[in-house]
């Protein structure tokens, strides 16, 4: 199938990573709820979480490179079974330190997934399509993330041990479900051939130096972590607010439907916009309204909150992705993907321990504070950064608006 054709597999792709997200958004809170019930602190919901990130930070790039050369769908294929089997053990887990390991094993189902499917989706894909393609792939996400917190709150009571347990061996069985998609979603004709990769491999370093992929994976890592950290921590602050556990999944699905109604006008917002305007202008708001969580303020403020912050953190991804694909070289994109979720996944890593750390010692709200300055920071990174060679913008074909305002950098 070459790029630009039948969009059934695309249908087919969000529906399967809907399914696996939303078992992944669910065991994330449910772990968290789980962990606690078992005599965790702060600082532990803080080291479990970062766990999630931990195998997957050292596999990304192999992982990448096998894909440069391979198929994309075996990697879809083990990324569900692992998905769910995490979330299944993570249930029957009875200590802190096995909870930990088996949310590493998830993480490393949802690092298959997404190299495989977003690999998928740059390699069927015409240029022009890229933008609107990796966003309506994203839309699975969140759906995921609007459905997940919405059926753990459903399952989480007042008895959370045994709750929570029951709440990820659901998860388990729904993330199965994304195997019924999967069945024939790549061509044969879709590989790349073996001797490709042996001659013409792109070292790792020369990926990174190429315009526009660091500051990608920065704004991707920054987005990213705020999600994460959103959905490990915000069950810890309820805890400390007295918001009980149904409104918090309430709260976080609020979040993913606002970036669902983002994704579904993205390709009219960069007409209007252009890229680097919209991404300076969301992280920017984005960094505020996650430092406004620190704020304890009333239930229904907390939800227009969640709502800005949504829709702000339903740029970065889509847009990061294809920023990555375009600036990187043809036989390599990948693994320039999988250096992107390298970063996601060191967020994951780095963020969870230091919001432990921040939590245990200024209050459970301060890792919002913390996530709030890397979104600023981000802001500042997507205005000074110059678009990539071939980043063709359709409403902005002469530049204009997206010339850079603070020199080149390369």
């Amino acid at each position: 199938m070459t790029p630009g054709g039948n969009r059934r597999w695309l249908l087919r792709l969000v529906i399967a990573f809907g399914f696996a997200q939303a078992a992944v958004s669910m065991a994330r809170p449910a772990v968290s709820y789980r962990a606690l019930a078992l005599g965790a602190d702060e600082t532990a919901v803080g080291v479990i979480a970062g766990g999630y990130a931990l195998l997957p930070l050292f596999a990304a790039v192999p992982l990448g490179r096998r894909t440069d050369r391979g198929r994309c769908a075996p990697l879809l294929w083990a990324g569900v079974v692992l998905i769910s089997g995490g979330c299944a053990l993570s249930g029957l887990a009875g200590s802190l330190w096995t909870m930990a390991l088996w949310s590493g094993v998830m993480g490393l189902g949802h690092l298959c997934f997404v190299i495989g499917a977003q690999s998928l989706v740059a390699r069927r894909s015409a240029p022009h399509e890229q933008d609107r393609n990796f966003g309506h792939f994203t839309i699975g996400a969140s759906i995921g993330q609007l459905a997940g917190p919405i059926a753990a709150g459903a399952l989480i009571g007042a008895d959370m041990a045994r709750s929570s347990a029951l709440a990820l061996l659901v998860a388990g069985a729904g993330g199965a479900v994304a195997l019924a998609s999967l069945r024939r979603i790549e061509q044969p004709a879709s590989r790349t051939p073996r001797g490709t990769e042996q001659d013409e491999r792109v070292p790792v370093r020369g990926i990174l130096r190429a315009r526009g992929v660091p500051a990608g994976i920065l704004i991707s890592m920054a987005v990213l972590s705020a999600t994460d950290i959103l959905t490990a921590y915000l069950p810890v602050v309820g805890e400390h607010r007295g918001i009980d556990p149904a409104a918090i999944g309430l709260l976080l699905s609020l979040r993913a439907a606002a970036t669902i109604a983002c994704r579904l006008v993205l390709t009219p917002l960069l007409r209007l916009f252009g890229r680097t305007t919209l991404l300076t202008v969301t992280c920017l708001l984005a960094g505020l309204a996650c430092a406004a969580v620190a704020v304890p303020v009333p239930v229904r403020a907390l939800a227009v909150i969640l709502a800005v912050l949504g829709f702000c953190l339903g740029v970065g991804q889509p847009l990061s992705m294809t920023t990555v694909v375009r600036a990187a070289p043809a036989e390599a994109r990948s693994t320039a993907l999988a250096l992107r979720l390298t970063g996601n996944r060191l967020g994951q890593v780095a963020a969870p321990g230091a919001a432990g750390l921040i939590a245990g010692t200024a209050g459970v709200a301060a890792p919002f504070v913390l996530l709030g300055v890397l979104l600023l920071l981000s802001s500042g990174v997507a205005l000074c950064t110059p678009p990539g060679p071939g980043q063709d913008r359709p409403a902005d074909r002469d530049g204009a608006r997206d010339r850079p305002r603070c020199g080149t950098t390369r």
